[in-house]
């Protein structure tokens, strides 16, 4: 048995059965409507649905206990918490596939959401050219 999160995860349990056995703080949580219909944005490879996700997250009251049970769960792929993960990681920067351009694109820009102060330490960083 491991204490996570302030969950106590049995050992026979998945980190997927953890997130959903305590679901109070999703039910407050701005991209859920009990449809899925923002899943389509939370989980695109585009620069502007990434952009968007982020920013609905930066207003959202469960940010901290979101990105937190991302960060235990080394979520594959998505935005979590107003972070983009990759493999597991926190992705620094994201930019459009093929050549970079010689001058960034303003309208590429992702918004900076801040990492809580007390999850700072536990966030794994993958950096990536901008």
């Amino acid at each position: 048995m491991t204490f996570r999160s302030g969950l106590i995860q049995e050992p026979d349990e998945s980190p997927t059965e953890l997130v959903f056995a305590r679901r109070d703080w999703w039910d407050r949580a701005h991209c859920t409507d009990n449809h899925a219909s923002a899943v389509g944005l939370f989980f695109s490879e585009d620069l502007h649905d990434i952009a968007r996700a982020k920013t609905i997250c930066g207003g959202c009251p469960v940010l901290a206990e979101c990105l937190e049970g991302a960060i235990d769960r080394r979520e594959p792929w998505g935005v979590w918490g107003g972070q983009l993960f990759l493999n597991g990681r926190i992705l620094e920067s994201k930019r459009r596939r093929g050549r970079p351009p010689k001058h960034p694109r303003p309208e590429d820009a992702l918004p900076e959401i801040p990492i809580p102060e007390h999850l700072r330490p536990t966030a794994v960083y993958v950096a990536r050219p901008a």
